[in-house]
């Protein structure tokens, strides 16, 4: 079933990092050609440059947009922010809506996955990652407007099957989160989405070693890694933290910060065989 169609409105919001004028123009654009009505960002430049403004306004144009009569709220870009401002937000009094973010915004769909609304991670609109990617684009297009509910990809690592909810991100987002007024770790059963970018291996190995510790991956049947883009060499030391684990990893899955990144949904039930390499909603 499709998540949108055309003539739906949406809303394009900035919870993290700003976003270049002409990058949200551009990916504004590209939703309009897909026949949607898009509302653009606007949240001022702050005293601190790598905010998209303060955190009482990022966090007010975000719950302004998903009240609106909008079908869905996009994120325009990531880098950093949404954890100053996801404590700002009523987030059981927000009213369902399709929501796309990736990168830093993963602790915004972790705090939307926990209140029952589903989430798509996926590239944004005011970055390069959609507006220089007919791929990506395709693929986000074709999970919300097609519904796509099975994808083919990746590498086996450790082979075998799980099913539980979707549920994951950005690793460095998941680690920086525990200790949060809400954190809990994933359902029982739950498949991780991992990846990350521009983390080194051993900084690699601490953001894991902390999730291990906290006791995050306890819970999850079944593992899926997406791109390690600027991270070097990662493979030893997703091994190393990851293998012991016992669940099925599939590998080099395609998501993330690289290029064609498929988009894929959270907190929504799934299947992974590990083994042929396919992920399936149920």
């Amino acid at each position: 079933m499709s998540l949108l169609s055309a003539g739906d409105r949406v809303a394009l919001v900035s919870p993290a990092g700003p976003a270049l004028a002409s990058k949200i123009d551009a990916g504004a654009a590209v939703l309009r050609s897909w026949g949607l009505q898009v509302t653009t960002p606007v949240v001022q430049p702050w005293t601190l440059p790598y905010l998209a403004g303060s955190d009482e306004a990022r966090a007010a144009e975000f719950v302004a947009a998903w009240r609106s009569d909008v079908a869905a709220v996009f994120c325009v870009r990531g880098g950093y922010g949404c954890l100053r401002m996801t404590d700002l937000v009523p987030w059981k009094d927000l009213p369902a809506r399709v929501f796309v973010g990736s990168s830093d915004v993963t602790v915004l769909h972790a705090e939307l996955n926990a209140v029952g609304q589903p989430t798509v991670f996926g590239p944004m609109p005011g970055t390069a990652d959609f507006v220089g990617d007919p791929l990506a684009q395709q693929r986000l297009r074709e999970l919300l407007f097609e519904g796509t509910r099975s994808w083919t990809t990746g590498t086996p690592v450790v082979p075998g099957t799980a099913r539980g909810v979707l549920t994951g991100g950005n690793a460095a987002l998941l680690a920086a989160s525990v200790g949060g007024p809400r954190w809990e770790p994933p359902a029982a059963g739950a498949i991780a989405l991992l990846e990350d970018i521009g983390e080194e291996a051993y900084r690699l190995d601490r953001i894991l070693t902390q999730l291990l510790r906290a006791g995050w991956f306890e819970p999850v049947s079944g593992i899926v890694l997406g791109s390690w883009t600027d991270c070097g060499d990662v493979s030893a030391v997703l091994a190393d933290r990851l293998s012991g684990l016992g669940v099925p990893i599939l590998g080099d899955a395609g998501f993330g910060h690289c290029a064609g990144s498929w988009s894929l949904p959270l907190g929504v039930r799934a299947e992974l065989d590990a083994g042929a390499g396919t992920l399936t909603l149920v």
